[in-house]
């Protein structure tokens, strides 16, 4: 008895692997239902195995690297020093720029309080700190703008720090 059960497991195992083993013969068949999908760089080609106008040409989305990283750098009152988080997002920008060679525009801003001219000049410290890191990354001089807006573009209107703060930044543009 068990000897004949082990010949039967046996026998049933060695057909389960040959089972698994079996092709369905479509993919040297060229059927119907084979496809093949090439995917280089940004460019996916979806072959059906069909006749040529069949053959399916998608171009994926560009991702952009800095969708999740910030843009607009904030400062404390009357400053113009960049924080760590900034510093860090910065980093990444600087890589971007350095592959890309794209330009960018910084805009420096400040807050309601204090007079235009002091407001035009803080902005321009704030706008100076960013371009200043991002060529400390390697990022050309050439490649940068940097410009103030003072108090003329206020993101958050109110005689209040909340908004005040939200002010108090620099945007790469």
């Amino acid at each position: 008895m068990i000897k004949s059960l082990k010949l039967f497991l046996t026998a049933f195992a060695l057909v389960g692997f040959l089972a698994g083993c079996a092709s369905n013969g479509d993919s040297e068949q060229g059927g119907e239902d084979s496809s093949t999908t090439t995917t280089t760089d940004n460019t996916t080609t979806t072959d059906t195995g069909g006749s040529d106008d069949q053959n399916i040409d998608t171009t994926d989305v560009d991702v952009d690297p800095l969708e999740n990283v910030d843009s607009v750098f904030y400062f404390e009152f009357d400053q113009s020093i960049l924080n760590s988080a900034a510093r860090a997002a910065l980093t990444v920008h600087a890589e971007v720029i350095k592959n890309t060679s794209n330009a960018v525009r910084i805009e420096g801003h400040a807050d309601e309080r204090g007079s235009r001219e002091y407001n035009m000049a803080l902005g321009e410290r704030r706008a100076n700190a960013v371009r200043d890191f991002l060529v400390l990354q390697g990022v050309s001089a050439s490649l940068i703008e940097a410009v103030s807006l003072g108090e003329e573009k206020p993101v958050e209107s109110g005689s209040y720090e909340s908004s005040w703060s939200r002010n108090r930044r620099a945007e790469i543009k």
